[in-house]
């Protein structure tokens, strides 16, 4: 299974999300997706095909991951590393 397929199945459950940021650092983020309660109103501008869109529940903002520089990923015990399933 694909870190896309494990993030897009995980059906609005709190997952952990570690990545690296645009400055070369890691990071660490819980949260959700597909959360719509904070919105304010308009048009998204980013490319939805390249970006995660994430609610940091640590934060309470829509945070967007790079999909690309995604390392892991945990859902309900189940953690996928670089596109290979492991068991926590």
């Amino acid at each position: 299974m694909h870190i896309a397929d494990f993030i897009a199945n995980s059906n609005g459950k709190f997952i952990t999300v570690n990545f690296i940021k645009k400055d070369g650092t890691a990071r660490t983020l819980n949260g959700r997706i597909g959360v719509t309660k904070h919105l304010k109103g308009g048009t998204s501008t980013i490319n939805h095909s390249k970006y995660l869109v994430l609610f940091d529940m640590h934060t309470a903002g829509y945070r967007c991951v790079n999909k690309d520089t995604i390392v892991s990923v945990t859902c309900e015990g189940l953690t996928i590393n670089n596109n290979t399933m492991v068991t926590a």
